[in-house]
């Protein structure tokens, strides 16, 4: 095949990934009820909560709502665009979980593996002790870690801002993922993995760097630096044409300026040098400056709004979006459910996802079963399989104060659905 011809269907392909637009009322949604998410939008921006946002709601993979509002960078006097390209930070931990069981369904090694088998850095872990009364010490952890407890987040490992390690993680130059570093995500996985463990794996739910773990596995199983491997195996076939480790400079003026939020001083820019607070460092400029070397397979992907929709709708789908197949319905069906159990009696999580009604009854406007997750920036997304729906809010937002305007974009979108529910399916000994 020509470079040409090549070029040419993988430019047919990636438009045939396009989400339609449809109009609401054949989607079975209020035209009319769709547009208080823009009015929600409009009243945070108005009282400079929130600079600007893209909302995006998907239903039977058409696109019913997709509106930009506000400014990209007020600053510099521009808007925000459909197009926009947003930090997605932990809103990549779903895409490289994905990863993984793309090559856990190659039949590359099994969930309940000892990670150790793949990064022997990870062999014999200890635990760190505290005693009432004296100074910290370690023993060794009563089991190893599985690729399953980075998955569902009960590795035992934890953040930078956790009080007990994340002076730890400091002092060992582990990579969070929200700042530049000068290093790979091997080099620090390896530093992270010779620190113990906050609790013994399997024993409770934390939220933690499992997922940088999980994104130096995949390289070390298919030999593929970890931006190369999402590239061709995630992005390319869906179409996901914005999403990127770091932006090529033909695209970094699309990225969307970072704000923050603090009382009393209301809406500023983010300020040129990075944040600290205490042993938690972040910045904003990481995706276009610095050494560009670590995949950060926890919180380092830029992209756009529909660039991330396509990847929810290919989970919404099965696993498939088009003609590309990325995952099996049953890898879908296990990573959409809850994982934890009675380990956490509170948190439903999956495998790289937050599960709605898990635990309990929800308590706002949703449907039990949907899966999601959310980012550091303020980004997040809803998929729905229940009602066949998808719902994207993307800012840039950081500390963000007490605005909830995330939690209003997914209750406005479900208040517009105008269509009667599916009929429950009748118990087979009714039917006779």
């Amino acid at each position: 095949m020509s470079f040409v011809a090549g070029a040419l269907l993988l430019g047919a392909a990636a438009f045939a990934q396009e989400l339609p637009p449809a109009k609401p009322e054949n989607l079975g949604l209020s035209p009319e009820r769709l547009q208080r998410i823009g009015g929600a939008v409009q009243q945070s921006i108005d009282d400079k909560r929130i600079a600007g946002v893209v909302t995006l709601v998907v239903r039977h993979g058409r696109v019913a709502w997709f509106d930009a509002r506000g400014m990209a960078d007020r600053e510099a006097g521009k808007p925000m665009q459909k197009d926009t390209i947003f930090r997605l930070c932990s809103m990549t931990k779903p895409i490289v979980s994905t990863a993984v069981m793309m090559l856990y369904e190659e039949g590359k090694f099994l969930l309940e593996d000892p990670v150790s088998k793949y990064l022997p850095e990870f062999k014999n872990p200890r635990v760190l002790a505290k005693p009432a009364s004296g100074p910290s010490y370690t023993i060794p952890a009563t089991r190893e870690i599985t690729i399953h407890d980075l998955l569902t987040h009960t590795s035992g490992l934890t953040y930078q801002w956790d009080a007990d390690l994340g002076r730890a993680y400091a002092d060992a130059n582990v990579a969070s993922g929200l700042v530049q570093y000068d290093g790979t995500i091997g080099e620090s996985v390896k530093r992270l993995a010779a620190l113990p463990l906050l609790f013994n794996p399997g024993e409770r739910w934390n939220y933690s760097l499992s997922v940088d773990v999980l994104g130096r596995l995949v390289e070390v199983v298919s030999g593929m630096p970890l931006d190369q491997f999402l590239q061709s195996r995630i992005f390319e076939p869906l179409g996901m044409k914005d999403t990127y480790f770091y932006l090529p400079p033909e695209k970094a003026d699309r990225l969307a300026a970072v704000y923050t939020y603090y009382d009393g001083k209301g809406l500023g820019r983010f300020p040129d040098k990075p944040i600290v607070e205490g042993t938690l460092v972040y910045s904003a400029d990481y995706p276009v400056n610095g050494p560009r070397k670590l995949f950060s397979g926890g919180a380092g992907l830029c992209g756009t709004a529909m660039d991330y929709a396509r990847f929810c709708q290919m989970m919404l789908g099965g696993g498939k979006l088009g003609d590309a197949r990325i995952l099996s319905r049953k890898s879908v069906e296990l990573m959409s459910h809850d994982q934890l159990g009675k380990i956490s009696p509170d948190t439903g999580f999956g495998l790289g996802f937050g599960i709605d009604g898990a635990k309990a009854p929800l308590k706002e406007l949703g449907s039990a079963g949907s899966f999601n997750w959310g980012g550091f920036y303020y980004t997040s997304f809803e998929i729905d399989p229940k009602e066949d729906m998808i719902i994207i809010s993307m800012a840039q937002l950081h500390p963000t104060g007490d605005i909830s305007l995330e939690a209003q974009v997914n209750v406005l979108a479900y208040q517009a659905l105008a269509d009667q529910a599916a009929a429950p399916e009748l118990p087979a000994a009714w039917l006779h």
